[in-house]
């Protein structure tokens, strides 16, 4: 399904007014404390829920131009935090060049994958190449269960996952004191929201540790937008209007105050700028006089910018609300 199609569909949300009315205000940026890159779209995997779209056949991908130009960034304005996500951005050739590079301009970096590639003998010095940059991984995981995980990923890809893991682990991920963190983001399985956060954890620390022997530090919940792969699949199963109604029903105005593009800038492979990745996929650039490629990247008017919201926007402020870093608010 193309973009604009996309969003014509998502405006004709039933039963709801649009987003931006169930807001007291417009939405503006408060700072730009993450600088979110996607890397590209080429990923070994073809999730059922991938907002992104992701998958083996993809060819866009972050050329060392663009990625150059985020370094320029980050050396002038030493942005606290650097969000690598995609695709499967082990798959990019220029990411440990770009690691290696940025690790002393940031406070932090953080690297989202499916784990898929740490497996492959070809990627496996990425594990001690992670450690030795202290690159903190955020592992997508659906299920703790191999038939749920395997039935929204591909046949395998559980098990790829906890050897992976088990790697991670014997080189300090999830170790007290190590300071290298492995974090998991659970995506419910079907049309539905995800349940309490700290219940998820506790489920599946237990069950990972007792079956697989593997250790983590955080699960992060992520409500499934509907965007993508996961937007065409709730409409082909007749689920868009309900699900839609469910997110719209448990709309938390409280969820606003922290949401994600608040304090977040997601760069495309392309170099174009984004509110978040959702929106990025969407192709809803930047509003107003802020600049839309990394290139002509001005702080000012990016920190204060002007939010473009459509009605996907309710999957981030349902319940306990939902960004990359999970629920917005915890028990």
């Amino acid at each position: 399904m193309q973009r604009q199609q996309q969003l014509d569909h998502l405006a004709r949300t039933p039963n709801a007014e649009h987003f931006c009315h169930k807001l007291d205000s417009p939405l503006y940026a408060r700072e730009v404390s993450i600088l979110q890159l996607n890397v590209g779209k080429l990923c070994p995997l073809r999730c059922k829920h991938c907002h992104v779209e992701a998958g083996p056949d993809r060819t866009e991908i972050m050329s060392a131009d663009t990625f150059s130009a985020c370094l320029e960034v980050q050396e002038r304005h030493r942005i606290p935090t650097l969000d690598i996500t995609g695709g499967s951005p082990e798959l990019n050739p220029n990411l440990e060049w770009f690691i290696s590079r940025a690790a002393p301009l940031t406070e932090r970096i953080i690297l989202r994958s499916n784990l898929q590639l740490l497996d492959r003998q070809e990627y496996k010095h990425l594990l001690d190449f992670f450690a030795e940059h202290g690159v903190e991984l955020v592992a997508s995981l659906p299920a703790y269960t191999p038939k749920r995980a395997d039935k929204q990923r591909a046949p395998g890809s559980f098990e790829t996952c906890m050897r992976a893991m088990r790697e991670l682990n014997k080189r300090g991920y999830a170790e007290p004191g190590s300071g290298l963190a492995l974090n998991l983001v659970h995506n419910p399985v079907g049309a539905y929201l995800p349940g309490s956060q700290t219940s998820l954890e506790r489920e599946y620390r237990q069950h990972l540790e007792r079956e697989w022997g593997v250790r983590f530090n955080r699960l992060f919940t992520l409500t499934n937008c509907p965007v993508g792969r996961y937007l065409e699949f709730l409409i082909r199963s007749g689920n868009f209007e309900p699900y839609m109604d469910s997110l719209i029903r448990s709309f938390n105005p409280a969820a606003v105050e922290d949401l994600m593009c608040r304090d977040t800038l997601s760069v495309a492979w392309d170099g174009r700028l984004y509110d978040c990745d959702f929106n990025q996929m969407l192709d809803l650039p930047v509003e107003g006089r802020a600049p839309s490629h990394i290139r002509n990247f001005d702080i000012e008017a990016l920190r204060h910018r002007r939010i473009a919201v459509s009605n996907h926007c309710f999957s981030c402020t349902a319940g306990a609300g939902s960004s990359c870093q999970g629920a917005l608010e915890t028990e």
